[in-house]
């Protein structure tokens, strides 16, 4: 199984866990997908392609009378994941703010 396969197969676990009752637990999972990406190969843009994946699969079931709840739900479980991505881009770029403009 290929590290991709790998992450598609976690995300998609943590956010079928995460769907039905929003816990904190299946948000944490989330975060340490997100973690773990951010410290192996794993690139923002793998993170968003997987991440759309499954949102697709979880659409394609089929018709839902909550589709706009899942959509909203995507996006939170997505902000969780990236966040991890979030503050290693704001902490590089940081120490740029605090120097003295010429």
């Amino acid at each position: 199984m290929s590290d991709l396969e790998g992450l598609t197969r976690d995300y998609r676990t943590g956010f079928l866990r995460y769907l039905p009752h929003r816990s904190e637990a299946a948000m944490a999972t989330g975060y340490e997908i997100g973690r773990r990406a951010a410290t192996g190969s794993a690139s923002l843009l793998d993170l968003v392609l997987v991440h759309h994946q499954v949102l697709g699969e979880v659409l394609a079931q089929g018709p839902r009378p909550d589709t706009n709840d899942v959509v909203k739900a995507a996006g939170e479980y997505l902000s969780e994941v990236l966040s991890t991505f979030d503050m290693s881009h704001r902490g590089l770029h940081e120490p740029e703010a605090r120097q003295p403009k010429p």
